[in-house]
């Protein structure tokens, strides 16, 4: 005899014939969209396809489900979306309609992707999972800098300093450290003045009649030699040289002459200095 498990086997082998038979048997879809060449079941696939998106949206927007559900269920929407995407790539391919520029995107716009992780999306509960939260928060905006035209809009009298004295509260505090300035250095002076005075009377008289180092000492002469010393207009006795001193006209002539000389030097030739010299020694110059 068979074994139950055999007879049941054999039974449900029957089943399943009689409903291939009759045509009652669900068709599982496809696990590749190239699979299917026919555009009326093309488009049959994507709409199951759209109806367990959808379910699974309304369940995750439980926040009860667990941490792990909810990835679950986000990570299952999220490969359902990428197969939607490709029965719509093979129906455009069979001569269908382009749903990726036609077709409704409510349920793309359900979820939010994180910036910088383009296609994968999180819906629901799933946007407020630990670590995912922070994800989605905007980093403030720095503050952006102004441009040297804008500051110098806010450059006025006020920013070189000419308006300090017009809140009343600079120019008395100024009157009082000028007031308080002044005492002290008429209290210095003073002290100063005081001080030198003291010391100027303790120093000897000798000290006060110390002899000028630019006073001239005159031996006394003899009567006959002052009776011969020619005066001055007022009586004062005139000072005689002892050397010949060449006078105001000598010394321009002998400034013109070096004038000269050098002048020849730096312009005239070998040839015409020395017949110049010659010129000279002949006529006794």
């Amino acid at each position: 005899m068979a074994r139950n498990a055999e007879k049941a086997m054999t039974a449900l082998a029957r089943f399943r014939q009689a409903q291939l038979e009759e045509g009652k048997v669900k068709e599982r879809r496809p696990f590749l969209a190239s699979e299917c060449s026919e555009l009326p079941k093309a488009e049959k696939w994507r709409r199951q396809i759209i109806s367990e998106i959808s379910k699974k949206v309304a369940q995750i927007q439980n926040a009860g489900l667990g941490e792990f559900k909810i990835r679950d269920l986000n990570d299952e929407i999220n490969k359902l979306l990428r197969e939607k995407g490709h029965w719509e790539v093979r129906i455009k391919e069979l001569g269908g309609p382009d749903y990726a520029r036609v077709g409704p995107k409510m349920l793309d716009h359900e979820g939010k992707e994180v910036p910088g992780n383009r296609g994968y999306k999180y819906f629901g509960a799933a946007r407020d999972l630990p670590g995912v939260r922070e994800l989605f928060e905007k980093e403030p905006t720095p503050a952006l800098r102004k441009t040297r035209a804008e500051l110098m809009k806010e450059v006025d009298a006020e920013y070189y300093g000419y308006r300090d004295e017009d809140d009343g509260v600079l120019l008395p505090l100024e009157a009082q450290y000028e007031k308080q300035a002044v005492q002290e250095a008429v209290l210095r002076w003073r002290t100063e003045k005081d001080s030198r005075l003291s010391g100027d009377k303790q120093q000897p008289d000798e000290e006060e009649e110390e002899e000028s180092i630019y006073t001239i000492h005159s031996e006394q002469p003899d009567d006959d030699e002052m009776g011969e010393e020619p005066e001055g207009e007022e009586g004062g006795v005139t000072f005689i040289a002892h050397v010949p001193v060449p006078s105001q006209k000598e010394v321009e002539e002998a400034l013109v002459r070096r004038k000269k000389m050098e002048l020849l030097q730096r312009y005239a030739s070998e040839t015409l200095q020395a017949q110049s010299q010659t010129a000279r020694t002949l006529l006794g110059l």
